[in-house]
């Protein structure tokens, strides 16, 4: 796209016409001419909005405004008699339109040409540069399956642009953070979409990154590091494989965006309304701040506005960026609804600006296109506004050498991982949940006094050591459910987030889904490995004590996610009394 702009400055970025893109106006050149007066300042005459006429609309430049080509004679200066005044205008711009149609929908010549324009604009990365494979999605009974795609914000000062966006003199040109991470579920039947925001304060252990670029291997962490340094470790690659080690949420794409392209992507939206409860300034005496400066009540925002809002962290509650994460929240929710209420997704014009604005602002995985980022477009359409659910890991401060920062809340983040990847609707409401294991297996069950099955203590956490006894507690659980081969394993401590039976060959499958059953895990939970020899019950941090397995927690998501609804237009930041004006 061409320059950024601010609502101040009250310009807009051109996008390529269809002469650029090989469409030969001479075709046409026996068509109707329009007027360009007043479409320089993205007006029709008359007052039509900007958008619906494609380019500046200067008379006889190609680029929309009139077609080329010498003019067809006709009676008189205003047309044949009867003629309305400006029906040529409007007959130009519906050709107009459906030239701008054709181009976004790709069909033609002309379309082909556009997506290869938009692909040549996209920055493409590897999807993972970590060293395990993710799991591969499980269908449901309809034969589909969910997509998670993580959308990461960076803070990098790369460039001009995202230098004068950024300040902070000294980080120019330095290593770049994942500052905003942002996990987006569509569930496998479309109903439904879930948003996890991750804290960039997270504290977590790095796994090993190899720079596909380089061929620099960064080395798994030993110690707890903050998430939003994954970015400096590869690229985004990185950023997803900290994702999938911490969540085992498996990610099927990622979309970067940077400081400019939070700009153009918002002036090519336009504005989207944000509230707040106070009059706020985001600027202290020592310098901290985004910078906004709002009346209290709601307003739209746009442009460098829109992008000082989604940084603001000193301002919003208690100046933290689980206050961020909110306000992230809010303007996503009220964008989504003035799309969808708006006329930009239908409207060609403003369609093809968000699509130029997209190309030139994302880093896309590898796996994904423009032509692919249309389809997802009309994927997420399908799910109502009031099906969409905004949520925020749970969280815990941590204290000692760590205090401020943040790490994941036992129990509770676990809970909202697993409805995640079992596809659970975050909402509350009834959905399709992705099948995750054989309903019934090939093999059936053989008698439970038959089945051999070790059981290991994997409860240790960052933050906690493992649950004492816990291993020998569940052992005698299964023993008294007839389960007399029931042993304990002590060869492997590592801890594991969540809970689970694994067997290594589908003739014992039938006997681990038994053990399951028999403890209350959900059959979610029971997978093929070829890393154990036979059935092993790994008991996770999300079953720390108690006796069947907390299954009932699955469909619920737990009250400190902080869960926001798509519908909910009363959302208002509460501003810090010490920015306010």
């Amino acid at each position: 796209m061409g320059q950024n702009s601010t609502p101040e400055e009250g310009t807009r970025g051109r996008v390529p016409q269809a002469d650029q893109l090989g469409w030969d106006d001479s075709l046409y050149a026996g068509g109707e001419t329009a007027s360009g007066t007043g479409a320089e300042n993205g007006t029709e005459e008359g007052g039509k909005p900007d958008g619906e006429a494609a380019g500046d609309g200067k008379p006889g430049d190609g680029s929309g405004g009139a077609v080329s080509g010498p003019r067809r004679p006709r009676e008189g200066d205003g047309g044949p008699p009867g003629r309305a005044p400006g029906k040529g205008k409007r007959r130009v711009l519906r050709w107009v339109s459906s030239v701008l149609a054709l181009l976004i929908l790709g069909t033609g010549a002309a379309g082909y040409l556009y997506y290869r324009h938009l692909d040549n604009n996209i920055k493409k990365e590897t999807l993972t540069l970590g060293d395990k494979k993710m799991t591969e999605h499980k269908a449901n009974a309809a034969g589909q399956t969910p997509l998670n795609i993580l959308l990461i914000g960076s803070d990098a000062r790369d460039t001009a642009e995202n230098q004068k966006l950024g300040g902070a003199k000294e980080t120019f040109n330095g290593t770049p953070l994942a500052d905003v991470q942002m996990l987006l579920h569509l569930s496998a039947d479309r109903t439904n979409l879930s948003v996890v925001s991750m804290p960039r304060d997270t504290m977590l252990k790095m796994p090993k990154c190899t720079d596909p670029k380089t061929g620099k291997v960064y080395e798994a962490s030993t110690s707890l590091v903050m998430t939003n340094t994954s970015l400096g470790r590869g690229g985004p690659g990185c950023t997803v494989a900290a994702w999938y080690e911490l969540t085992g949420i498996t990610i099927d794409h990622f979309m970067m965006i940077d400081f400019s392209g939070v700009v153009s992507m918002a002036d090519a939206v336009g504005g989207v309304p944000v509230c707040v409860d106070a009059n706020i300034y985001s600027h202290n005496a020592e310098g901290s701040g985004s910078g906004l400066r709002l009346k209290e009540g709601t307003t739209p925002v746009m442009g460098k506005q829109a992008l000082q809002w989604l940084r603001t962290r000193y301002g919003f509650g208690g100046n933290t960026d689980l206050d961020r994460a909110q306000a992230q929240h809010q303007y996503l929710n009220s964008m989504v609804r003035e799309l969808r209420t708006g006329t930009k997704l239908t409207d060609p014009g403003k369609l093809m600006s968000l699509a130029e604005a997209a190309s030139n602002a994302l880093t896309l995985d590898t796996g994904l296109d423009m032509k692919k980022l249309y389809d997802l477009a009309g994927e997420l359409k399908k799910v109502p506004t009031k099906r969409i659910t905004m949520t925020t890991m749970p969280n815990v401060y941590a204290t000692g050498a760590l205090e401020g920062r943040v790490l994941p809340k036992p129990g509770d983040a676990e809970q909202l991982f697993r409805m995640v990847r079992d596809d659970v609707p975050l909402d509350g409401k009834a959905s399709k949940p992705a099948a995750t294991a054989s309903p019934t297996p090939t093999d059936p069950s053989a008698p439970v006094d038959e089945i051999a099955v070790a059981v290991r203590n994997a409860t240790a956490t960052d933050s906690q050591g493992p649950a004492s006894g816990r291993a020998g507690d569940v052992r005698d659980l299964l023993k008294d459910a007839g389960f007399t081969r029931a042993t304990l394993d002590s060869s492997d401590i590592t801890g594991s987030a969540r809970t689970g039976v694994l067997y290594p060959s589908a003739d014992l499958e039938g006997d681990a889904q038994a053990v399951a059953k028999a403890l209350g895990i959900p059959v979610s939970l029971v997978k093929k490995s070829t890393d154990v020899s036979g059935i092993s019950l790994a008991i996770g941090a999300d079953w720390r004590d108690g006796g069947s397995y907390p299954a009932g927690q699955d469909d619920k998501t737990p009250e400190s996610a902080q869960a926001l609804n798509g519908e909910d237009e009363g959302a208002c930041m509460k501003v810090n009394p010490n920015y306010t004006w």
